[in-house]
């Protein structure tokens, strides 16, 4: 007969085993011995009724329904972690292996992740610039824990967290002509010099397309693999860029002049993490830490 009730202890070892993939990995992430782990995991199997995972030639492997009740308790997890605002359900050794591209960590993570170790100390963090391909295999090989990419990642195995969305907006050098408009057109481009990104970036196709679309004809002053590069080429009066506002304008930069861009080339920026196990505890207080302390913005918006 099924048992009623809830122990925080039997759902930790659950979680730990479930991303650890041993008892012993969990019984180390949970700091208790291995039989500890293997009566917890014990009881709650039999206060649910139901087999959580399969034990074979010694090893052990969730079943669905594991998979099932460890995806119903993030928002538990997430509860306890916000008490009193600590995070407290953070273990001391977990290591946070993170990746994103290089404009993302120039301008945004690496100042994010400084203030969340001041809050979590004697965490340690791994961090790796690359590219989006290297991204999604990272994650596919569990080289990271989790990772952030502006564009869509659609591959199997990979859970995709959006985190915030915004419209590209046309920068151009102080004093430009275009700057007397409220906004600028596809149109508005007709025979200026652009600063465009590479074309293995997604909105690069659609920004063509646009141009195409209404007759406008640019010459490409310049190529470059990051918008960052692209803003740079615009301090320097080499021309115009239409690029994803975040992260490079966080805070107001006063060297060019931004304008809204139309027709709209949607952006949206995402948490990405494997879907074959958990998010450990330090991934979703690092997910929670991003939420929390993003500036207000009126070029881009969080997603709740």
């Amino acid at each position: 007969m099924q048992k009623f009730g809830h122990s925080i202890r039997e759902y930790e070892a659950l979680r730990a085993v479930i991303s650890s993939g041993t008892t012993v990995g969990a019984s180390r992430r949970l700091g208790i011995s291995q039989s500890a782990v293997s009566r917890a995991i014990a009881n709650l199997e039999a206060r649910l009724n139901c087999i959580l995972f399969d034990r074979e030639n010694g090893r052990i492997s969730p079943t669905s329904a594991a998979v099932r009740l460890n995806s119903n308790l993030d928002n538990l997890f997430d509860v306890l972690s916000n008490i009193s605002g600590a995070d407290w359900a953070v273990p001391t050794q977990e290591r946070l292996r993170l990746a994103a591209p290089p404009t993302l960590v120039q301008f945004f993570l690496q100042q994010q992740l400084a203030s969340f170790l001041r809050l979590v100390p004697n965490r340690t963090v791994d961090l790796e610039v690359c590219s989006s391909d290297d991204l999604v295999s990272g994650l596919h090989s569990d080289r990271y824990d989790l990772a952030f990419a502006s564009s869509d990642l659609t591959q199997s195995g990979v859970k995709v967290i959006p985190f915030l969305t915004g419209n590209a907006v046309c920068v151009m050098p102080k004093g430009h002509e275009l700057e007397r408009k409220k906004v600028v057109t596809s149109q508005d481009l007709d025979g200026h010099d652009m600063i465009a990104l590479s074309r293995r970036h997604a909105s690069r196709g659609k920004f063509d397309f646009l141009l195409r679309q209404n007759g406008a004809q640019v010459r490409i002053a310049a190529e470059t693999a990051t918008a960052s590069s692209a803003l740079e080429f615009v301090r320097e009066g080499i021309g115009l860029t239409v690029i994803n506002p975040f992260p490079l304008f966080l805070v107001d930069d006063d060297s060019v002049t931004i304008r809204p861009f139309q027709p709209e080339i949607r952006y949206q920026t995402n948490f990405a993490i494997p879907s074959h196990r958990p998010a450990q505890a330090i991934v979703r207080a690092f997910m929670r830490h991003l939420r929390l302390h993003l500036p207000k913005n009126r070029l881009f918006t969080r997603v709740p």
